[in-house]
């Protein structure tokens, strides 16, 4: 029997392209791209970055000392509470709310000068380090969850892990709401890590375009509101739409290269079909991963052409740069979004298909039927994760 699908009544966004939801989809409808900057930090490097137009003066009920991936979350994430009827950020008092949240930088100590100053032998204050060990549990004691919590860390999979894992608590009763999504700010360790390994693009990235001659990091959060129906029909809300089906899979190919065929990809997306009773057949859509890089979009694309040659596509990280650690969760409020809307944006950054990958990701506005979409998201690591929604009533 196939697990009942669990309904979304709640979303949030926060990117380059968008300070909230409807500031992205207007900017993606637009195929608008958001100009590029240098890195917030000293470099040596000069690959440029988007940047989140949210600042943390914008939220001025943030207290100080909390990272910018926290205040990215808190955006995103009262945003999919608001939008659900919870404007004031509180869980009603008979249920426990639920929260989850996939990244990367959020959960790394990312403090490059206190290790260099400790490598020389100095002593520095502990400032970054007491900041970094209170920052963790801020998400959830400022949005007043009180139900089970978690932290995914599973490169650019967690977002989309994490959504996965919270549909999988209500199911399995855990509680009736969860806050599932994921958060990422830009980061000097990451920055100079995907420098070093050359992924990173000198101009703003071209997914699946055949001058696409990298990545462009960018930093964000998507959040959803997850609910459980019996939850959702006593509050008299409408449905967004729906996770019908997740799946999580590793090639264990290449620290930073996906299988060029796609092996754990077709795993993730073959479990996520599994759980929700569907096919290629069934979707209306599929959101790429698309990261403008040559081994990513080449395998990516492949697996696309051989499975589903007639399914539109859209990939857009050319509008907000990979967000890393949030971008699953990002890309399948997008998804979600668009499924609901019954039509797809421009794929931002693309103009030229290349020849050798067989897949084009859709370059016009393009109505879209079927209740049924599909984000996949390929992570360093071999790490994949996929993710089935379905449409819900709005």
């Amino acid at each position: 029997m196939r697990p009942e699908p669990v309904a979304i009544t709640g979303l949030g966004l926060t990117t380059a392209a968008g300070a909230n939801l409807p500031e992205t989809l207007r900017s993606l409808a637009r195929k608008k791209i958001p100009p590029v900057s240098p890195p917030p930090f000293a470099t040596a490097y000069a690959f440029p970055v988007f940047r989140c137009p949210l600042d943390k003066a914008d939220i001025p009920e943030l207290p100080d000392g909390l990272s910018r991936t926290v205040c990215l979350a808190f955006a995103a994430a009262r945003e999919a509470l608001s939008s659900a009827g919870f404007p004031r950020c509180a869980e009603p008092a008979d249920a426990p709310l639920g929260l989850i949240v996939g990244t990367s930088v959020g959960a790394s100590l990312d403090f490059f000068d206190f290790y260099k100053a400790c490598s020389t032998g100095e002593d520095p204050p502990l400032t970054e380090m007491e900041a970094y060990l209170a920052a963790g549990p801020a998400l959830g004691t400022l949005l007043r969850c009180s139900g089970p919590a978690q932290c995914v860390t599973n490169a650019c999979a967690s977002g989309a892990d994490a959504i996965g894992i919270g549909a999988g608590w209500i199911r399995a009763g855990l509680c009736d709401l969860v806050l599932a999504g994921g958060a990422d700010a830009l980061s000097y360790i990451t920055y100079a890590g995907f420098s070093s390994l050359r992924l990173p693009s000198p101009s703003p990235c071209l997914p699946f375009d055949a001058r696409r001659n990298g990545l462009t990091l960018g930093e964000g959060a998507g959040f959803m509101l997850l609910e459980s129906e019996n939850s959702r029909k006593r509050r008299g809300v409408a449905a967004l739409g729906f996770i019908a089906g997740y799946g999580t899979a590793t090639d264990a190919h290449h620290l930073t290269a996906p299988h060029p065929e796609g092996r754990g990809l077709a795993a993730a997306v073959s479990q996520a079909f599994s759980q929700a009773g569907v096919t290629w057949k069934d979707l209306a859509f599929v959101n790429a991963h698309g990261t403008a890089t040559t081994a990513n979009d080449a395998a990516e694309g492949a697996f696309l052409a051989r499975h589903c040659p007639a399914v539109p596509f859209i990939a857009t990280k050319g509008a907000t740069g990979h967000t890393l650690g949030a971008a699953g969760a990002v890309e399948a409020v997008i998804a979600t979004a668009h499924l609901l809307a019954g039509e797809l944006p421009p794929s931002p950054g693309f103009r030229e298909p290349d020849p050798a990958i067989g897949a084009v990701p859709v370059s016009t506005g393009t109505p879209v039927a079927g209740d049924f979409a599909l984000s996949q998201s390929l992570a360093f690591g071999g790490n994949n994760a996929a993710l089935v929604i379905m449409r819900g009533a709005g």
